[in-house]
């Protein structure tokens, strides 16, 4: 105390960490305008286009031919119900796959990232050549057994289920890392565990244990469907089939305005579902941090 008391620039020494100084990095700011730019630019470069006409000066008449042109409503229509079949297919695959090997086999996780990860090595137009080569295939030869009417029914137009599988298949990847993240964000043993004890099954634990906690992760794999689904445009044209992606690129043809319009309204409402996920998200998890 008498040493303390003698030596005041050691009873005044500020605390470890106290007054270290706020480093200001202006390269932050540089990147995050650089990044803003990049993408807002175009926008409004696209907006510019839809709203200038020559001659005529600032009009809307781009958007509001959207709503009442040819195939607008079927095409988009279409590309939401293979979105909701999509998500559907690949959560039932995924989701319960995703526990067991957690579960009963956390040694196969490098595998099954693995095999999850090939859509994003196979290029599109090699993969849209196998399916097409298969859809030729199966007529030729199964064309007198019960399968014919399968290859038949997998292309109806009117809901091309070839489509759904193509898509799952290239959401595995996406789907995939959401739900590795949200399963390493509980303890789904402990969860599973305790729901057992309870007198609860397997589909039960499932559904009202494991899936309330994975409620963020599961809203990211469904966004990222779904905008995978509404985006994608080289299977869906090769094979011959028009949902919204594959309409907005037979309108830009004829009408370049109304196709850049339909583009940037269906940008804007991709961001409206991001921030709208978002959202909930945030609200899930104060929910859960106010219940625990």
């Amino acid at each position: 105390m008498a040493g303390s008391l003698n030596n005041p620039a050691r009873v005044l020494k500020p605390a470890r960490g106290a007054n270290k100084s706020v480093r200001v990095r202006p390269w932050r700011g540089v990147v995050l305008v650089c990044a803003g730019l990049y993408f807002l630019v175009p926008l409004a470069a696209s907006v510019i286009f839809t709203v200038d006409v020559p001659n005529q000066g600032i009009t809307f008449d781009a958007y509001r031919q959207i709503v009442s042109a040819d195939g607008f409503g079927s095409s988009l229509l279409l590309s939401l119900e293979l979105a909701a079949a999509t998500i559907a297919v690949v959560l039932l695959l995924m989701v319960p796959a995703m526990v067991a090997l957690r579960l009963g086999a956390p040694k196969l996780r490098p595998v099954v990232e693995v095999i999850c990860s090939l859509p994003l090595v196979v290029p599109p137009i090699a993969f849209v050549a196998g399916i097409a080569t298969v859809l030729k295939w199966g007529p030729e030869h199964l064309s007198r057994t019960p399968l014919f009417e399968t290859f038949v029914a997998l292309q109806n137009p009117d809901f091309p289920a070839v489509l759904v599988l193509a898509y799952v298949v290239m959401a595995l990847p996406f789907v995939y890392r959401a739900l590795d993240a949200g399963l390493r964000a509980v303890d789904v043993r402990t969860l599973v565990e305790a729901a057992r004890s309870c007198g609860a099954n397997w589909p039960q634990a499932l559904v009202r244990v494991v899936l309330p906690n994975l409620r963020g992760a599961l809203l990211n794999a469904s966004f990222l469907t779904l905008a995978l689904v509404l985006g994608e445009f080289t299977v869906a044209q090769l094979l011959g089939f028009q949902p919204f992606a594959v309409w907005i690129y037979s309108v830009g043809g004829s009408q370049a305005q109304l196709s850049v319009a339909v583009s940037v309204l269906s940008l804007l409402v991709t961001w409206a579902l991001l921030l709208s996920l978002a959202g909930l998200g945030g609200r899930s998890r104060s929910a859960s941090a106010s219940r625990g």
